[in-house]
């Protein structure tokens, strides 16, 4: 059972399939990343702009 150096137990994830166990493995060192909000508001720069170029999108 050596390590194949995959990078599937380093990418900070719950879960990950380790090729060389064979199996799926729990990560008790996970740290879970606070997800950020980055969408358009109103008030932001460039709103307008944005706004109306989506919406030539979903006409088209």
């Amino acid at each position: 059972m050596d390590c194949i150096n995959c990078g599937n137990c380093k990418e900070n994830q719950p879960t990950y399939y380790c090729i060389a166990k064979g199996d799926f493995v729990i990560n008790s060192k996970y740290e879970p990343i606070e997800k950020s909000r980055s969408g358009w508001k109103k008030g932001m720069q460039n709103y307008e702009v944005h706004r109306r170029k989506s919406r030539k999108e979903v006409e088209v």
